[in-house]
């Protein structure tokens, strides 16, 4: 039996590879499991026992990831954070969480229907200095 959460990590770009996958890494508690990405590559240099998908379509549809992390361009937010939710997942997504508040909206009453966690990233939110 696995105790960790298996997560999910949309893109491998700055954000993927600056914050969020050692972030993921390094916490007790959390498995980076797969990433999707077009560039496995890249991915593999860094975290070669991590598996790489081509669409994130397959993190959505994989029964063993619990969590998706979404750090991709902004407009693309709303729709992989609708799906990743419809698929059942957990979700994070980097700020700005939307680009419009409406999006925002069914985003938390899709999470509140499905009773699953949506949460904005805040790499820095629990930091004494900040």
């Amino acid at each position: 039996m696995n105790d960790k959460i298996r997560v999910g990590l949309i893109g491998y770009g700055y954000a993927s590879k600056t914050f969020h996958a050692p972030l993921i890494m390094g916490t007790p508690g959390l498995e980076l499991a797969a990433v999707s990405s077009s560039d496995e590559t890249k991915v593999k240099a860094d975290w070669p026992a991590v598996s790489v998908v081509s669409e994130p379509r397959h993190l959505f549809n994989d029964p063993h990831i619990d969590l998706i992390v979404i750090p991709t361009p902004n407009d693309t937010h709303f729709p992989l954070a609708k799906a990743a939710l419809e698929a059942g997942k957990h979700v994070v997504v980097d700020k700005p969480f939307t680009v419009t508040l409406s999006q925002a909206r069914e985003l938390d009453a899709l999470a509140r229907s499905t009773g699953r966690v949506l949460s904005v990233f805040h790499n820095r939110r629990w930091d004494s200095d900040f």
